[in-house]
């Protein structure tokens, strides 16, 4: 062989080298940094919003978001849909809280006839709406306070 092919080889083994160490340390800064979140373009959302019918929209009276007002996550927003929301401590609940006090899947809120409804999904610890705890599905009016471990949830609109 010659030095000019042992010199290309190195150098291709090194330029090797530096795209694995460039690849290992692409996958280190994406386990530690997380997920990036891209925004989109109010434009797009336009536009899309433009090609589907539009939904119906909520009564007045009705609610439209579920808030957290105690606890760990206060502040937390999930919005209403047609869907139930399940919380509890389990990674697949729709509202996930990290409480002791909470099971994996403790209560479910969810819409019937035209309205909110809470039950309690055999929770250790109980559902409570307001001083009550909940042995069947209750109707939920907008603002009752409802205890899910040491979290306090509220229908609000």
């Amino acid at each position: 062989m010659t030095e000019l092919a042992v010199t290309l080889l190195r150098l291709s083994y090194l330029v090797l080298l530096w795209v694995f160490v460039l690849s290992a340390l692409a996958v280190l800064r994406q386990d530690i940094f997380g997920t990036r979140i891209v925004r989109r373009v109010r434009g797009a959302a336009r536009s899309r919003k433009q090609a589907r019918p539009a939904a119906p929209r909520p009564a007045r009276s009705a609610p439209t978001r579920l808030v957290v007002t105690q606890g760990p996550l206060s502040g937390t927003t999930v919005p209403l849909g047609p869907s139930a929301i399940i919380i509890g401590r389990s990674p697949a609940s729709t509202l996930v809280l990290d409480d002791d006090y909470a099971s994996g899947r403790h209560a479910r809120f969810f819409p019937q006839d035209g309205s909110w409804w809470v039950e309690d999904l055999g929770s250790t610890n109980g559902t409570f709406v307001g001083d009550r705890r909940l042995a069947q599905p209750v109707q939920l009016a907008t603002g009752t306070p409802v205890r899910v471990g040491q979290t306090v949830i509220e229908l609000q609109r």
